[in-house]
């Protein structure tokens, strides 16, 4: 899985939140999730693949802590981002 410091990874979407995504290892794939989390994130849906490095940039993610939490526990869950103030949005 992690091979001189990259792993090939899975990253599903679901229908039930948006910009919620479950990125997982391309060898263990959905065998190390729990399956409350499974239950509660849903039907998934592969969105991509692609080989994570530590050199790799992520557009919401610190693919350090991605790559670390894909070692350890199986997974890593990127959740929606916190809704903008009122005011930003003006």
């Amino acid at each position: 899985m992690n091979i001189a410091g990259k792993i090939l990874c899975d990253i599903y979407k679901t229908a039930t939140k948006e910009e919620m995504y479950l990125y997982l290892s391309r060898e263990d794939g959905f065998k190390r999730v729990p399956e409350a989390l499974l239950n509660q994130f849903g039907e998934p849906v592969l969105v991509t693949t692609m080989l994570l490095a530590a050199t790799k940039k992520l557009a919401r993610a610190d693919v350090i802590k991605v790559m670390d939490d894909i070692v350890r526990q199986g997974f890593y869950l990127q959740m929606p981002p916190p809704p903008m103030p009122l005011k930003e949005q003006l």
